[in-house]
């Protein structure tokens, strides 16, 4: 009986002295990782305070420190290293190493660097699609843009880009959806006139189409977001070629107001003219005629309609 408490006492003992080498080891580690830390060699830092970990929480209650030590470093070190990546263009490679800085980070308890990695994700996104903007990659622009909006719906500025991105890679009603979140959320005039040359355009495309309702629908559309007389002109016309006259005399009339001096102006005034001696309403009539008798072009006729209208 005496020979075996001896030779338990000799383990204990053993087990004591091996437990202490492995703590000596294991802060060694730590020291070693904490000068490389201090010298900017991120990477072989962490690999150190990693091991160190391991060592420390092998030791049980004697490691507890050391362990404590180790799960306050690493977070911010993957941090850092993530950082590192962003500073050299490697984006792909900074977001997994962001993304891998706030996941140990919330398993070690650490909530502001979590918190400071997860707020940097969306950013190196934005510079993600303005890479690929200027790559003209529209579609892959978009993709990044998208995930920005996926981690902050709030963000304007990354709906503005996405909008754009979308129309480019010819989605346009998904860039209007995008353009319409932008102006919720802080881009309300730049949103408008994206919006406004949006519908500008397609009624143009419209009209030339000869889809002349849609011309019309997308020419007001245009207008509501941004006034503009282009919009009022291509909805006359639109109107006069569907036989729409008394709405192509509204919309003319508005160019006019709008655009007094335009270089058609005299064209339009004439064409106006026109349509009301149609409607037999001479009266309005000669008033159109009368604005149009200066026209280089359209003069001689508007003064001839005014003699015959006498």
């Amino acid at each position: 009986m005496k020979k075996i408490l001896v030779s338990i006492a000799a383990l204990f003992a053993a087990a004591a002295m091996l437990s202490a080498q492995n703590m000596s080891e294991a802060t060694e580690t730590a020291k070693l990782a904490n000068e490389s830390l201090s010298a900017g060699n991120y990477e072989t830092a962490l690999a150190g305070f990693q091991e160190a970990l391991k060592m420390a929480e092998a030791c049980g209650d004697e490691g507890l420190e050391l362990v404590a030590t180790c799960k306050e470093i690493i977070p911010k070190t993957v941090n850092a290293i993530a950082k590192q990546l962003l500073q050299e263009d490697n984006l792909d490679g900074a977001i997994a190493k962001f993304g891998e800085a706030v996941a140990i980070a919330n398993e070690y308890g650490d909530e502001e660097t979590a918190a400071k990695a997860a707020a940097l994700i969306p950013q190196v996104y934005m510079k993600k699609g303005g890479t690929l903007i200027n790559a003209k990659d529209f579609a892959a622009a978009a993709e990044a843009y998208a995930k920005v909006l996926e981690l902050d719906p709030a963000n304007g500025n990354a709906a503005i880009r996405y909008g754009q991105c979308l129309e480019n890679s010819g989605k346009g009603e998904e860039a209007v959806e995008a353009y319409k979140l932008a102006a919720a959320n802080g881009q309300e005039k730049n949103a408008n006139a994206l919006l406004g040359k949006f519908y500008l355009k397609r009624s143009v495309d419209e009209l030339k189409a000869k889809k002349y309702a849609d011309a019309v629908k997308d020419a007001n559309e245009s207008n509501s977001y941004t006034p503009n007389a282009q919009c009022l002109q291509i909805a006359g016309q639109a109107s006069q070629l569907a036989g729409k006259n008394n709405d192509a005399i509204n919309y003319f009339e508005q160019y006019l107001e709008a655009a007094p001096n335009a270089k058609n102006a005299g064209q339009v005034a004439y064409t106006v003219g026109a349509l009301y001696q149609q409607a037999k309403n001479n009266a309005k009539a000669k008033e159109f005629f009368a604005k149009a008798v200066n026209d280089p072009k359209y003069g001689a006729d508007a003064k001839k309609a005014l003699a015959a209208l006498k």
